[in-house]
């Protein structure tokens, strides 16, 4: 296996046991400061990966860099303001994945700033340094697709439950009554969106668009470090 596609790889494992545990205790610690505590009480708080991981949803994650874990239980009925509380706390686990990929695109930016990240950077040479940048750029990229496929607004992603803020209760009964269909429904648009070309693709027209607004936000550190206008 090269060293690119293991850096692929492992950033992908990396994600699924250290960033996918923050995306889902997110949704239970949001869910609590809006008044539910079951995600609490079924020990579902917790940065323990082994709490969170989905069988199927991991093993994409691991071969596509896109896929999901297990539902953290939520109540909205016991949160003060249902549909608010229950769209914040949807919107928890993507916004984790914004912040981890930020985090992790900018310890790139300050690795440039070094000499040795920046020589490891113009001469592309397979170092332990190159690997280290690399490996970051991975980690920005997976983790930049999955929070824009958890909002695709379709069950059971975060997504659909952030769209059942701008419903009502009409559309709650008629969710509830085809949820079988809709599990399929699911299955069916990841197909689709695997076989749509990417320049008609909205999930990679978004990523490419806040990867780059991201990309060129951090890359002005190391700019003005080396005094490059």
């Amino acid at each position: 296996m090269e060293i690119t596609s293991f850096l692929r790889l492992f950033s992908r494992v990396i994600t699924l046991f250290l960033v996918l545990p923050v995306h889902e205790a997110a949704h239970g610690l949001v869910a609590k400061w809006c008044g539910d505590d079951t995600a609490e009480r079924e020990g579902r708080i917790t940065l323990n990966p082994f709490a969170h991981l989905d069988p199927l949803g991991s093993i994409l994650i691991v071969l596509s860099g896109f896929g999901w874990a297990k539902p953290v239980p939520v109540n909205p009925l016991r949160m003060k303001k249902y549909r608010a509380g229950f769209a914040l706390t949807a919107l928890a686990g993507p916004i984790s994945n914004f912040i981890a990929a930020f985090i992790a695109i900018l310890v790139w930016a300050l690795l440039l700033c070094t000499e040795s990240g920046m020589t490891a950077y113009l001469s592309g040479e397979i170092t332990p340094m190159y690997s280290v940048l690399l490996l970051l750029q991975f980690l920005f990229s997976v983790n930049i697709g999955l929070a824009l496929f958890n909002l695709i607004p379709f069950p059971p992603l975060d997504g659909f439950n952030v769209l059942r803020y701008f419903t009502n209760e009409k559309f709650d009964r008629w969710f509830y009554m085809h949820q079988q269909q809709l599990q399929w429904g699911f299955l069916i648009v990841i197909l689709v969106l695997n076989y749509i070309p990417s320049q008609y693709n909205i999930l990679v027209i978004a990523n490419n668009f806040i990867s780059d607004k991201m990309l060129n936000l951090v890359w002005q550190i190391p700019m003005h470090k080396w005094g490059v206008a």
